[in-house]
This record gives C-alpha cells, structure tokens and sequence, in this order.
C-alpha cells in the first residue's frame, strides 16, 4: 500500500514547485532578454559609422596647494602626457590598467616602457588578467628586467568560496618617480584615444606619492613573496586632495562613502558624468534628497555603451529620477566612459569607480576627492560642453516609450543586484 502525503504537506509542496517554477520562468526571460538586447547591440554597432569627432576641452593646469592638476577629456591628449612622463623617468615607473589593448597604441606604451627598462629604469607593469582575457598572450608578456603581474583573483580552487576573490582590477593608473601620477577612466588602447570620451587627471606634487604607495599595497597583496616591491612611498595629509581606494578584500569600499556624504552636503548642483549609472537606493535615494530640498541635480549617461545590459539597467531609473527632479542627459553619437561628480563650484572626484554595485562594493577602484574651486570650475564647464552632444529627456516623452522596452526595463531590474 502506497504511503500518501498529509494535505497540507502536499500544498506545502505543490506551492514550493510553483514558486521554483516561476523564479525559473523569470531567470529564462531574463536571459533570454538579455540575449536580444546583445544581438540588437552587435546590429546597431555594425550599422553605426565611425564617430567623426565630439566635443572636449583643453584644460589648463592649475595650483591645488601643493600639487599642480591637469583634467584630459581626450584620450590622445592623455597618451601624448602619459608617455612624456614615462620618457622621463628618472627612477621608477608604476603602470596599471584594467584592459591593456594589443593595438598601435598599446604597443606605443610598451615600446616606451622596454627603452625605459632597459636604460635602468625600475618598472612594474600590473594589469587584470580577466579585463585583457582576449588579449594575445605573446603581447602580455613584458621582457626581464620589466616586473609584471597579472592581477587573479582566484588562484586556489577554495578561493571560489569566497565572494571578494570575484572582485576584478579595475584601476588605471600611472606613476613616475612618485612625483607625477594619472588615474581615471581611460584604459589604454587605440579606441580610446579618439572615439570615446572619458576624463583622467594628471596629479603633479607629493600626491602623486599616495597613488604609488596604493600601488605598492595592492601589488605586495598579490604578488609572490620574491616578486614583492619594497615601499618606496610614504602617504601624506592633504587638505585639498584626498585618494580614495576600495579594497575588497579588506571589505572597505570608501568611494561610495565619499559620494553620499558629499551629495548630502550640497546646496547648490550636482553634476554627475557616469558610464554605467545603476546606482544602489542609498545612492540614489542621496540624490534624490538633494533635488528635494532644491539642488539643481543633473546626471549625464551615454545613451549607447558598450554593456547594453547596463545602459538597459539604468533606463529603468530614469522615470523614478525625473519625477524627483533629477534631470537625465544621454550622450549621442560616441561612448562616454567618464566617472566624474562635481559639486557646488567647490568640490570634485575623478577616477575610476562607476556608479553600480560592481565598483561600489565590489572591485577595486581608485578615485581622488579634489577640493578646488578652480578644478571644480573645469569641472562645470566640461560638463556643459559634454551637454552640447548630449540630449535631454523629458518625463512625458519617456513615458510614452513602447511597451516592450518598459518590459525589459522591469525584467532586468533583479540584475542590478550584481552589476
């Protein structure tokens, strides 16, 4: 005689199989979603001409205290800055970057750095071994004396236990002599130096020293014992210009920190530049406060990047956004990959943290919180000039888009969770 289930446990059972079920359904469509939205992206990339040129700004230096600063809107400009301090290297040279192209440009860079190397120059290349996966590995092998690392997070079966060893290298930066340092957003290759617009910043002065000592940190972290570098550079207190660098694996993620608190403080605008706007609710709910309480709050977004799910992601905030206050720009006709915020004429970041789960509490970034009412200035003025390739959108407007793109929107939103 067959034993049967209790009625109740049968429910328990069957209401269990329908909840697996539709937490399945919704994953299939997820996906599946996420497959068309790829195959549109690859079409329109196809279809789209080559980007003829978009607005950008040449910016002078400026005095910030000790330290004298420069903003790049233009990649070329950057590279042309980047491989003149790399010429001239007196010591040693520290160079960082989350994808490291094999193209014309990238073979620049490491030409430079081979006549360096081999005039007696100390240089240490690191790069993230995920973010140049397709990268020939002949091109990522720098000849002795040059020291390399390929940042792994994961390079012990238990370590795939642990979730900060998922967190990927996501920093760009360069330092020479501990005296002249870059971070931003740029990565090094040849399509950044014309068609993207992106925002790096060159520090000249005793904070440059700060950005080698993290390189330094993050380096002995990972590196073999043998290969470990001896600390060259001391960390100093700067009241105009501070470095800010998450760390995964210490659990510490003080960029995002350092964003809250300043929009919390603000009183007049904020202008935030990001590529992958997909901001967590404390984020957003801090600039949501401040359109509230009447700061002029405008976010500029590209309206095509190169993550379409991303670009989806954020759409599905730009109406909870709009009917706040917060005025939404998308920028047309070429990729912005900038990670900038300036604040009230007074205060400024530039680096390499997105505005997104993956850079807030996940990778590791570094970004410099500036205070200068001169860098600031820069800063609003590139922010207009970014306006002028840029749409605005309008709350009625984006209300009436079709019904399939609202779909698509609310379907993704459980993937903002992880991106």
């Amino acid at each position: 005689m067959k034993a049967r289930l209790p009625s109740w446990l049968h429910t328990r059972v069957s209401l269990w199989h329908i909840a697996l079920g539709a937490v399945g359904a919704l994953v299939g469509l997820e996906a599946a979603i996420s497959i068309v939205l790829l195959i549109i992206s690859a079409s329109w990339r196809r279809r789209l001409r080559p980007v003829a040129g978009f607005p950008y700004l040449d910016l002078p230096e400026v005095q910030a205290g000790p330290n004298r600063l420069t903003v790049f809107s233009y990649g070329r400009d950057l590279y042309d800055a980047m491989l003149a301090a790399i010429d001239a290297a007196k010591e040693r040279i520290y160079i960082e970057s989350f994808i490291w192209k094999a193209d014309e440009v990238g073979q620049e860079f490491k030409k430079h750095l081979i006549q360096k190397a081999a005039e007696g120059i100390e240089v240490y290349v690191l790069i993230d071994a995920f973010g140049n996966l397709v990268v020939p590995n002949e091109f990522k092998a720098f000849p002795p004396p040059i020291h390399e690392l390929k940042y792994q997070a994961i390079v012990r079966p238990l370590q795939v236990l642990d979730p900060r060893r998922y967190a990927l290298d996501h920093r760009k930066l360069l330092v020479v002599d501990g005296q002249i340092s870059f971070i931003g957003g740029y990565n090094i290759g040849s399509l950044y130096a014309s068609e993207w617009r992106d925002t790096h910043l060159r520090i000249t002065g005793p904070t440059a020293a700060d950005i080698g000592q993290s390189f330094e940190d993050f380096w002995n972290r990972n590196a073999p014992r043998r290969k470990r570098i001896p600390h060259h550079y001391q960390r100093h207190f700067d009241s105009l210009i501070r470095m800010h660098g998450n760390s995964a694996l210490r659990l510490t993620f003080p960029i995002r920190d350092m964003y809250i608190e300043a929009i919390d403080c603000a009183e007049h605008h904020i202008y935030v530049t990001n590529a992958y706007f997909v901001p967590d609710h404390v984020l957003l709910d801090a600039l949501k406060g401040a359109a509230a309480r009447g700061v002029d709050v405008q976010v500029l977004v590209p309206w095509r990047s190169n993550h379409v799910i991303a670009d989806w992601l954020a759409r599905g905030y730009f109406t909870d956004c709009m009917k706040k206050g917060i005025r939404i720009f998308c920028y047309k006709r070429a990729m912005i990959h900038a990670k900038t915020c300036t604040i009230d004429g007074q205060w400024s970041t530039v680096g390499t943290a997105n505005l997104d789960r993956l850079s807030s509490v996940g990778n590791y970034e570094i970004n410099a919180e500036i205070y200068s009412q001169e860098v600031a200035c820069q800063m609003d003025a590139l922010f207009e000039c970014d306006k002028t390739n840029a749409i605005e959108l309008s709350l009625p407007r984006w209300q009436r888009r079709s019904w399939l793109a609202i779909l698509s929107e609310r379907v993704l939103a459980p993937l903002r969770l992880v991106t």
